[in-house]
């Protein structure tokens, strides 16, 4: 039997592109090859020849980084030559008004090439049950699969190495389009900042002061773009709840902050520390430096069908999860206070949509009043998706789905 020859197209060498192409594929072609060949490319050249080796082309956003119209014809192309074609999607075509992009999106009309992509390859695979359903019931695609993010235990920031410390430690890691999701916690942690000083820990995963402000003369109408100023990011939003808006802090490490450079200032006792952001091979690292990691999420239609990529990533840790309890993080937490009455069957501690104002603080006191709770937890969280979740085991899936349409 011949081998199947896969050319394999991620659409950056960042997050999506680690997890949804470089990862996933990177271990097929490392683990199986008497039965795969694995090409992986960021710019799959633009003629004819190229692609005619291949069996199946999978993509994440686009084949070449050209037009739609010229991305479509070489789907159909591929398709002419028997070749199969599969696109990959992880978020929702189109976002609510609450996310940063939402003006930039809708105006380019992204949202709506990437339906046409979806409708024109051969198969589409995403990262929850519930993603897909939206996919095949708003779209009308049969063809959907689900490859769940995963994450490779042998690789090194994913060991455990869990820091020390008298503290209880609660931290999040995430990105810049969750300001509206940190707000559901914020009067929590101004409250848990009160009762439990010198007790707690608040930590801060990824703080970045990259980007840039555009600006418009109102007289000429012309556009200039200047770096961004440190206090006009979302980050330094995100450290104002994370700070009770900095009250918390003494003296001289608020000023220590405020000179947003990234120092030496021993902050391993302090009531709020600031992580700066890391490259995408080594970010994984921040999950040792907290006990509980928060993972609050507003409720909505984007937000359902994303990953719960946090969720598995703090399960892989063995840390204790304050979540929301929505979708899609619903799909494997259960909670363990229901009515107040404890569960032994659950690995989390769920905040419903109606309760921010006063379960992100109840739940945050559950914890630190029962630091065994903690552990107990965590270990039950790593259970659930230690196998399940674990890159061996969607690549495995991944190979029987390439058998049947070779």
């Amino acid at each position: 039997m011949s081998k199947i020859k896969i050319l394999a197209i991620p659409s950056d060498k960042h997050g999506v592109g680690k997890f949804r192409i470089m990862d996933p594929y990177k271990f097929i072609a490392e683990n199986y090859t008497d039965d795969i060949h694995v090409d992986i490319t960021y710019n799959a050249e633009n003629r004819d020849e190229y692609f005619l080796d291949y069996n199946i082309v999978v993509f994440h956003t686009f084949i070449h980084q050209t037009t739609h119209d010229h991305n479509k014809e070489r789907i159909k192309w591929l398709q002419s030559k028997g070749i199969k074609v599969i696109m990959d999607i992880d978020d929702l075509w189109f976002v609510d008004q609450r996310h940063p992009m939402f003006h930039t999106i809708k105006h380019s009309k992204i949202g709506e090439m990437k339906v046409d992509m979806l409708k024109s390859v051969d198969y589409v695979t995403t990262t929850t049950p519930i993603f897909a359903q939206t996919i095949k019931e708003r779209l009308g695609i049969s063809n959907v699969l689900v490859f769940p993010n995963a994450v490779n235990e042998d690789e090194p920031q994913f060991k455990i190495e869990p820091t020390k410390s008298d503290l209880v430690r609660f931290g999040w890691l995430g990105g810049s389009s969750h300001l509206h999701d940190l707000e559901l916690m914020a009067n929590g942690i101004s409250s848990i900042h009160n009762s439990y000083k010198d007790k707690v820990q608040y930590v801060l995963c990824g703080f970045d002061l990259r980007g840039t402000v555009t600006e418009i003369d109102q007289k000429t109408k012309q556009q200039r773009q200047r770096p961004i100023q440190p206090m006009e990011t979302v980050w330094y939003k995100y450290e104002k709840f994370f700070t009770d808006d900095y009250k918390v802090l003494n003296p001289s490490y608020r000023a220590y902050l405020d000179s947003f450079v990234e120092g030496n200032y021993n902050d391993v006792n302090e009531p709020y520390r600031r992580r700066w952001t890391k490259e995408i091979n080594t970010y994984a690292t921040n999950y040792n430096t907290f006990d509980v990691s928060l993972a609050p999420l507003v409720d909505s239609l984007f937000n359902a069908n994303k990953s719960q990529l946090k969720i598995i990533e703090a399960g892989f840790f063995k840390k204790a999860v304050i979540a929301s309890d929505v979708q899609p993080y619903t799909l494997d937490l259960i909670s363990a206070v229901d009515e107040g009455k404890y569960n032994d069957k659950g690995n989390a501690l769920l905040v419903g949509s109606k309760k921010n104002h006063k379960d992100w603080a109840k739940h945050m006191k559950r914890l630190i009043d029962s630091p065994n709770m903690i552990e107990d937890l965590g270990n039950r969280l790593y259970e659930t998706v230690k196998d399940k979740y674990s890159l061996k085991k969607t690549c495995k899936d991944r190979v029987e789905f390439f058998k049947t349409i070779k």
